[in-house]
């Protein structure tokens, strides 16, 4: 964008923030109610346990440990294994925080940052099964094929990009993982950092608040423009486009769809009132969730604008990403016999949710590590 654009662009976002006062603060405080339900306890704890783990120097214990399963299958290093746990337990924008932290350390090339930015980024399994399929959907079996269509998808596109900017210089390693000089590295990194535990602590908290602070404020301000967007009848007019054009796509499924490319959450809720066929429904949660939306781009941007990572690599990612999630949700949905009554949850309330995240993340974490310790031990030598 030409400055010019830029200036004319944030003139008339200022024009009407100042014109539509009480809409501004209504959708604000929307955008900051739905982060300190959802977003907040679901994801400062993992920030700070996170930050706790990188200090105690678990990252190279695992980096020793999965360099074997991690290079031929990603072309990352073993250290990458602790992003892709946290990412897909912990949601957006785990992965870019701690892609981000690596590349600052020296942990990683640039190119292996990109690599990794691409596919740890994903929807919380909490937002997708507990929100999602039981909260708004009312149909919690559909949960898992939801999660599936997009862990799967970003799994796909995390082995596509194994082939992006290969160098021929560095070739695939073959040493085997070895627990003595997994535990040597972690004592190695501990002994590396001089900070009493207080200290660690204290900075890891640090940190995670002011990163959780930041996704608050981008949620609260895309809300804002996303609602000055409605009220323009930006999304209207473009949805009446659209129809003119190609005669087939409905306005409101237009706009939940141009919706949900700004925000994720907001996308699918809409999507599920637009939509009344099943199979269409989840098609449109799985092209959303794997876009994720322009917020958590812009989140990603900022978080990796103190690096030397490139921006495109994760936005074709995206795009990958959300066709692959479209296409692998409607292929499930042919071999699974999906109940199509409506479930319906007694007085939903915040603590549900918020457990379901704790709980369904705790699982996928303890999961994912053990499923890379089994296929690292299956390729130790038989003696």
């Amino acid at each position: 964008m030409s400055n010019v654009a830029r200036v004319v662009a944030l003139s008339l976002l200022a024009l009407g923030m100042f014109a539509y006062p009480q809409e501004v603060l209504s959708s604000a405080g929307g955008g900051l109610t739905l982060w300190w339900n959802f977003v907040l306890p679901a994801l400062l704890p993992f920030f700070i346990i996170s930050e706790l783990l990188m200090a105690a120097g678990f990252v190279h214990f695992l980096g020793v440990l999965l360099e074997s399963f991690m290079r031929p299958v990603f072309r990352l290093p073993g250290k990458a294994a602790f992003v892709v746990a946290m990412g897909y337990t912990s949601g957006f924008p785990m992965g870019a925080v701690l892609t981000a932290r690596l590349r600052q350390a020296g942990e990683i090339t640039r190119e292996e940052g990109e690599r990794l930015l691409a596919f740890t980024n994903n929807p919380s399994p909490g937002f997708m099964i507990g929100a999602v399929a039981s909260g708004m959907l009312g149909k919690p079996s559909l949960g898992v094929l939801l999660a599936g269509s997009v862990y799967l998808a970003n799994l796909m596109v995390g082995f596509l990009f194994r082939f992006y900017r290969v160098s021929p210089k560095s070739p695939l390693p073959t040493n085997l993982p070895s627990l003595k000089r997994a535990w040597q590295e972690l004592r190695d990194a501990q002994n590396r950092d001089k900070r009493a535990f207080g200290q660690v602590l204290g900075d890891a908290i640090k940190q995670s608040t002011n990163t959780v602070l930041m996704v608050a404020g981008f949620m609260a301000f895309f809300s804002v423009v996303l609602r000055l967007l409605n009220i323009w009848h930006v999304t209207l007019f473009l949805a009446f486009l659209s129809h003119s054009v190609i005669r087939i796509v409905q306005i409101p499924v237009f706009q939940a769809f141009f919706n949900g490319l700004f925000e994720m959450t907001l996308g699918c809720q809409e999507s599920i009132r637009a939509l009344s066929l099943l199979h269409q429904q989840v098609a449109l949660l799985a092209l959303l969730m794997g876009w994720g939306g322009l917020s958590v781009f812009a989140q990603v941007a900022g978080l990796i604008s103190g690096t030397d990572l490139r921006f495109y690599p994760f936005v074709i990612a995206r795009v990958l990403h959300a066709i692959l999630a479209l296409g692998l949700s409607q292929l499930f949905l042919l071999v699974a016999k999906v109940p199509t009554s409506v479930v319906t949850i007694q007085t939903p309330s915040t603590s549900f949710i918020v457990w379901n995240t704790w709980h369904l993340s705790s699982l996928v974490f303890m999961g994912i590590i053990a499923i890379l310790f089994v296929l690292t031990l299956i390729q130790q030598p038989t003696r």
